[in-house]
C-alpha cells in the first residue's frame, strides 16, 4: 500500500514527460505510487516510462495498443491503484516538491474531508499566473464545492480518498473535459472539501489538446449534456440544474464563436458538417425552460424556435462584436 497514487495518461509526452515524472518522484513524500498509462504513443514515450519503471519500483507501467483517450485510460491506473489517495497529474505539468506530503497531512487530519484541493499555477510561454479562485474560503461542504465548480468558481485539481475514484470513476462519454464531471461528482460526495497548500503547475502551450486545431475542442457539448444528465440522476436542486443549463448555454454560444472565428475557416467540409451537428444536438438537449430569462435576453444568448435561427442570432451577434472590436 502506498499514501497516494497518481495517475499520468501520456500520448506522445517526450517533451515535457520528464519534468512532469521527475516532479512526482521527487516528492517530500516518498510512500507513493506513480501509475503511467501510456495510450498508444509514437514517439519515444514508451521507452523513457520503461527506464523510469526499471529504475524506479513505485512506477507502474500500462501500455495502451490503441488510443483510448485520458478518461479511460486514468480508469485503467485506478483499477490498479493501491494508494490510499489518488490524484492525477498530465504528463506537461509537474508538482510543487511538497503538494502531495500536504495533500496527505490535511486529508489524515480530518476524516470528514474527502478531497483537498491544490493551488493551481498557469505557466504560459511570456507569463505565469495563480488560478482566479472566486471563493476565500478553505473549506466547503461537497455540495458547495459542487455548485461552486459548475463555473469553475473552484478548479478541479485535487487528490481526494480513493473510495471515491472506485466509486465514481471518469466519465468516458468523450475524450476531452467529460473529467469535469468526475470532479464534480468527487466534490458532491466528499463530505468536505478543502485546501492544502501544494501547488500544481499547468502548462499552457499550443501543443495540447485543448489548444490544437481539432475535433475534439467541440468534446465539450458532449461533456456537458453528460452532467446535466448526471445531475438530474443525483436529484438536485432546480436552482442547481438551472445553473448548469447557464453554463451550457454560455459554452454553446461561446464554442459556436470560436468556431466562426477560427476553426470553421481551416477544417474541411465534413468536419464543419460535424461539429454543425454536434452543436444542433447540445442546442436541443438543453433544458431551455431553466436559462435565466435575463440571459435569454441578451442579444446572442436569446433562445430561438429553432438552431437555424438561433445560429443566424450569434453569426450577427459576433459580426457585431467584430465591428465594434470586441472580439479579436
Amino acid at each position: 500500500m502506498s499514501r497516494v497514487t497518481v495517475l499520468m495518461s501520456v500520448y506522445n509526452g517526450e517533451k515535457y514527460l520528464a519534468e512532469a515524472v521527475d516532479s512526482v518522484l521527487g516528492q517530500t513524500l516518498s510512500d507513493i505510487q506513480l501509475i503511467c498509462i501510456d495510450d498508444a504513443s509514437t514517439d519515444s514515450t514508451p521507452d523513457m516510462l520503461a527506464r523510469y519503471a526499471e529504475a524506479d519500483r513505485r512506477v507502474k507501467v500500462i501500455t495502451h495498443q490503441e488510443n483510448t483517450g485520458q478518461a479511460v485510460a486514468r480508469n485503467d491506473g485506478i483499477r490498479i491503484a493501491d494508494g490510499d489517495y489518488i490524484t492525477m497529474v498530465d504528463a506537461d505539468d509537474w508538482l510543487s516538491a511538497d503538494a502531495l506530503e500536504l495533500a496527505v497531512r490535511s486529508l489524515d487530519s480530518d476524516a470528514e474531508t474527502g478531497a483537498v484541493l491544490l493551488d493551481l499555477v498557469y505557466h504560459y510561454p511570456d507569463r505565469t499566473e495563480e488560478y482566479p479562485m472566486r471563493s476565500d474560503k478553505q473549506s466547503w461542504s461537497g455540495k458547495e464545492a459542487m455548485e461552486l465548480s459548475l463555473d469553475w468558481s473552484v478548479h478541479g485539481l485535487y487528490v481526494a480518498r480513493t473510495e471515491l475514484f472506485r466509486r465514481y470513476p471518469y466519465d468516458d462519454t468523450c475524450r476531452l473535459y467529460s473529467d469535469d464531471n468526475t470532479t464534480r461528482l468527487h466534490y458532491l460526495h466528499a463530505g468536505r472539501v478543502g485546501r492544502c497548500g501544494g501547488v500544481y503547475h499547468y502548462r499552457q502551450h499550443d501543443g495540447s489538446m485543448t489548444n490544437s486545431i481539432s475535433l475534439r475542442r467541440y468534446d465539450i457539448l458532449e461533456a456537458n449534456s453528460s452532467m446535466s444528465h448526471t445531475l438530474r440522476a443525483e436529484n438536485l436542486e432546480k436552482d442547481i440544474l438551472s445553473r448548469f443549463e447557464r453554463e451550457r448555454w454560455i459554452n454553446l454560444t461561446g464554442i459556436c464563436i470560436y468556431w466562426m472565428k477560427n476553426d470553421g475557416m481551416r477544417m474541411t467540409a465534413a468536419e464543419n458538417g460535424e461539429i454543425l451537428r454536434r452543436m444542433r444536438t447540445a442546442y436541443e438537449d438543453v433544458d431551455r425552460s431553466l436559462l435565466p430569462k435575463r440571459l435569454t435576453m441578451k442579444f446572442g444568448y436569446r433562445v430561438c424556435r429553432s438552431f437555424d435561427s438561433w445560429l443566424r442570432q450569434v453569426r450577427a451577434y459576433h459580426k457585431m462584436r467584430v465591428l465594434l472590436k470586441r472580439d479579436r
